[in-house]
């Protein structure tokens, strides 16, 4: 049966960010995620985690201003030195946090000449990453994002995701596999997960178009999640999407697979 963990940056926005732990608890979810979560002290994030019991699943490196349209750090040739700082802080907050896995964003680049060169870089520091992570018992995962979304994106096929993990060689990086994403750029999930679930270490979800929970776009969830379930893949199932209504009354899909408790 899958495992379904509530990704706090997006889901239970209408509470602040240490109130959505145990608002996730209540809805029968027994992992958490946070996409960026270094606006809080960690030792603060850490009480609601320990009161609750919730497993942390996910967090990921800071990735300077991707998020404000840039290129973010990981795979800027010119930004080698902040990338190793933003390791460092996710090592950080992961030596309080312990989350089982962190993600590499590998960011865009908008110069096209060069995109050999960042690609080049965003592999370097991936490996880096990992070593780090490593040490302390974590794994590195990297995801693929559409260009629809965010034009430039580096990594926007799981072809490209099959075609670094392979060149890279890494015994601590694995594939994060993003349903909504690939969705976008038209990919086939169930030939995917056929495949490669092995080297996945980690999936998200939203239904397509829209960003949106299940049911609201044109993704059959319920034969995509069994076909997960029954690809052998072992980690947890991520979801971060954003409710067009209050998060508790958006989960009518996790009914199917999981009887929330309090």
């Amino acid at each position: 049966m899958p495992r379904f963990s509530a990704n706090l940056s997006l889901l239970f926005t209408e509470l602040p960010l240490l109130e959505r732990f145990s608002a996730a608890r209540e809805c029968g979810f027994r992992g958490v995620e946070i996409q960026f979560p270094y606006e809080t002290p960690a030792e603060h994030i850490k009480a609601p985690i320990d009161l609750t019991g919730l497993e942390l699943v996910l967090i990921n490196v800071p990735a300077g201003d991707l998020m404000n349209g840039g290129e973010g750090l990981a795979a800027v040739p010119s930004k080698r030195h902040d990338f190793i700082g933003a390791v460092n802080k996710a090592a950080e907050y992961a030596e309080i946090l312990r989350p089982k896995l962190i993600n590499v964003l590998p960011g865009c680049c908008f110069e096209t000449d060069r995109l050999d060169q960042y690609m080049e870089t965003f592999k370097n520091n991936l490996g880096h990453a990992a070593d780090v992570f490593l040490d302390q018992g974590i794994k590195a995962v990297f995801e693929a994002v559409n260009t629809k979304d965010v034009p430039g994106f580096l990594i926007h096929s799981s072809e490209q995701l099959v075609q670094v993990l392979e060149e890279l060689k890494h015994s601590n990086v694995y594939l994060q596999y993003a349903i909504y994403h690939m969705q976008t750029m038209g990919e086939n999930h169930l030939a995917f997960f056929h495949r490669y679930a092995e080297r996945v270490g980690h999936i998200q979800f939203a239904d397509a178009p829209g960003r949106h929970q299940p049911g609201t776009g044109q993704i059959d969830f319920v034969d995509l999640f069994n076909a997960i379930d029954a690809s052998g893949y072992q980690g947890w199932l991520g979801a971060e999407y954003r409710p067009t209504v209050p998060t508790q009354n958006s989960l009518d899909w996790f009914g199917h697979y999981c009887r929330p408790t309090t």
